[in-house]
């Protein structure tokens, strides 16, 4: 009986030594996501690192600046060792199974120079880019050789055509993709036998405006004599189940750093995230590593997930195949689990293996509980799992109720089971317009069907109402008041502004007033109009003096800037008939408001024609109105009142400048003052 007691209390303390035996690194930094907005959001980590292989621990010795990794579909570890000149073989649990840094060519032993690329094919053969010896190197599994791919030949590449492969992938059909160092027309394409086929892909070339300028105005002579503008080349590739060739660049500032490149060479791959797959969407422009992701690396996961590896800050960013991201991880540091110079990725099962090239080791993730139920999320969505996806989803937002992938997770379940307004509220929740809209157009058509004659009883009687107002407005005989003035001025321009500034039929008040309604108009437009049309705004942040500002100040630094330019072009209108020209002008756009939000709440992104058409309608009826409410109160002609329209909005242009720059001096000699005050403070103190 003692000893089956000492047996329990022993057993807790084996389990804990157990589990101490294989190490788990806590995470090296905070994780984070993007938002719709393209701001970082708090977010668990995906991804922990929990096993570096490297060094003395490798039985075939440590490595010595490894440049790619490749793990097949039966969980070896293909490592070009390239320092050592060496390909290394890992199995699952990292322990080393074989090394090649030798083989027999024809009668003598030959070996590699700087491997940088290895690529194992589906019958098990072994392609290594050896970069040294300028060829490509086909073995079998055991390490003896089948072929030699040298350089290509062909009319098209050029007679300094310098032939270093780096990196290269196969497909199904034995054709091989092959990155070459310092080639800028695309991927190498070779055939089953070997052959040089042509490239694909080729990136295109980006000017800056400046440049495109100045390419303009050179003579021949002088462009001959510029820097050539050449594509940026690519530095990595991997290839899916389908024969689709992943492509990556590290170029600044892209919004296409990784392509997927069909067999013409089109990029198809899609990108209906929040933004596109390219790493950081905020980065620092000066400090500790500045600048934009430096895409190095794909890997390509299950169901059309792939992350892209960037060296410019280490992370590691997941995408689903519909370019939406996932999650992010990884850093350059000092820590374990950072990085100094990764080079490449590659996924072992649901764990991730970068390849560190700074620390000559391997570094194996493992996902967290929060990145495998979005993982799993994602794949159950994909093959249409509907009810686990949602189940998985769920659990995610319970990790992280920011995750707005998850929201649009949900919702695309919710939509195929036909749950059509629960998918609408998900999808604005996820930011997502058109999987909203396509919920919403069904929503409303079942919403029709079921409340038909309710619709068409109020349609009816809104039909009479018109009737019946137009009818008692054409028996009214007496002259129009206010309200009746500014009615008659919008279809009746030119006797409407005679009367506004000769009969004395405009008010000041009623134009204020109109202004007034215009800017609550405005606020009301921008907390309800619909989701499809304004998914920008957050009702719950409307500063409603912002919204009356945005209206307000343009308006009368129109009139302010129109008076002062036509006071010294003999214009005859007065600031007061200025004020009223353009507010009555205005009117079209007041008018157009309440139906444009009434509209937006009913269309989909479809038929949104109809809505911008109406609030085209109202802004070119309003430009319309105000040339001929200048062109009347200033009593121009028609070639005078354009020059001087346009002249206003240099005039206001000019203003908004010096006003800027008045603040900026108002503020320096305020600091200056203040400055001065607690230097003389101080002084008086020690005196």
């Amino acid at each position: 009986m003692n000893r089956l007691c000492k047996l329990l209390l022993l057993f807790p303390l084996m389990l804990i030594l157990v589990g101490i035996s294989v190490p788990v690194y806590a995470a090296p930094y905070d994780g984070y996501n993007y938002s719709w907005w393209g701001d970082p959001e708090p977010a668990p980590v995906p991804y922990l690192p929990v096993k570096q292989i490297g060094g003395e621990q490798l039985s075939s010795g440590p490595f010595k600046s490894p440049e790619d990794l490749f793990i097949t579909a039966d969980n070896e570890i293909y490592v070009a060792d390239t320092g050592n000149n060496r390909i290394v073989v890992l199995d699952e649990q990292a322990s080393v199974i074989q090394t090649i840094d030798a083989f027999v060519n024809g009668n003598k032993e030959d070996s590699f120079s700087a491997p940088q690329g290895i690529f194992v094919h589906s019958n098990g053969h072994l392609f290594i880019a050896d970069t040294g010896n300028k060829r490509i190197v086909e073995l079998t599994k055991e390490g003896e050789l089948v072929r030699v791919i040298g350089a290509p030949e062909s009319d098209v590449l050029g007679g300094n055509f310098v032939y270093e492969p780096i990196k290269l992938v196969g497909d199904s059909a034995g054709r091989l993709y092959v990155v070459g160092k310092g080639v800028f027309n695309g991927i190498m394409q070779f055939d089953s036998g070997g052959k040089f086929s042509g490239f694909m892909g080729v990136n295109k070339v980006r000017y800056s405006a400046a440049d495109l300028f100045w390419k303009r105005v050179m003579t021949k002579e002088q462009r001959s004599k510029m820097v050539l503008f050449i594509p940026v080349e690519f530095n990595n590739v991997d290839i899916d189940s389908e024969g689709f060739v992943y492509a990556t660049t590290s170029e600044a500032f892209s919004d296409t750093p990784v392509k997927r490149l069909n067999p013409s060479g089109t990029d198809v791959l899609k990108r209906t995230g929040y933004q596109p797959p390219k790493g950081d969407i905020r980065f620092r422009t000066g400090g500790t590593r500045p600048g934009t992701s430096a895409i190095q690396s794909v890997a390509l996961d299950r169901n059309g997930i792939y992350s892209i590896l960037d060296s410019t800050r280490g992370r590691i960013f997941t995408y689903d195949r519909e370019g939406k991201l996932m999650y992010i991880y990884g850093l350059l540091g000092e820590q374990v689990g950072t990085f100094k110079t990764p080079t490449d990725i590659d996924m072992l099962g649901d764990k991730m293996i970068v390849l560190d090239k700074g620390l000559n080791q391997l570094v194996m993730f493992e996902p967290t509980r929060y990145g495998k139920v979005i993982r799993e999320a994602v794949i159950n969505n994909d093959i249409g799992e509907e009810e686990k996806s949602v189940e998985k989803w769920r659990e995610a937002l319970r990790l992280n109720n920011n995750l707005e992938i998850a929201y649009l997770g949900i919702g695309k379940a919710e939509l195929r089971q036909g749950h059509n307004y629960e998918a609408m509220k998900h999808f604005e929740l996820g930011m997502h317009t058109q999987y909203y809209s396509r919920a919403f157009e069904r929503y409303r058509k079942d919403f029709m069907w079921e409340h038909f004659g309710k619709i068409a009883a109020v349609a009816i009687i809104a039909v009479v109402l018109l009737i019946a107002a137009r009818v008692l407005i054409k028996r009214r005989t007496a002259e129009p008041g206010v309200v009746g003035m500014g009615w008659y001025t919008i279809f009746h321009p030119f006797n409407g502004f005679w009367e506004l500034k000769f009969e004395r039929k405009g008010k000041i008040w009623f134009a204020l007033l109109l202004l007034l309604i215009l800017s609550l108009l405005y606020v009301l437009k921008r907390q309800f109009t619909g989701f499809i049309f304004n998914p920008t705004v957050n009702a719950e942040n409307v500063n409603v003096l912002d919204e009356i500002k945005f209206i307000v100040l343009p308006f009368f630094l129109w009139c302010i800037a129109n008076w002062s330019m036509t006071t010294l072009m003999d214009g005859e209108g007065k600031f007061k008939e200025i004020v009223m020209a353009t507010a009555y002008a205005l009117i079209p756009v007041v008018l157009m408001q309440i139906p444009l939000i009434l509209l937006s709440n009913v269309i989909t992104i479809q038929e949104g024609s109809f809505y911008r058409l109406l609030e085209s309608i109202g802004f070119l009826w309003f430009f319309g109105l105000l040339f001929v409410g200048m062109l009347t109160v200033h009593q121009y002609t028609v070639g005078k009142t354009v020059i001087t329209m346009l002249l206003t909005m240099l005039v206001m242009g000019i203003i908004i400048f010096l006003g800027l720059l008045f603040f900026s001096l108002a503020q320096q000699m305020l600091s200056f003052a203040a400055t001065v005050y607690k230097e003389a403070m101080f002084r008086l103190g020690e005196g």
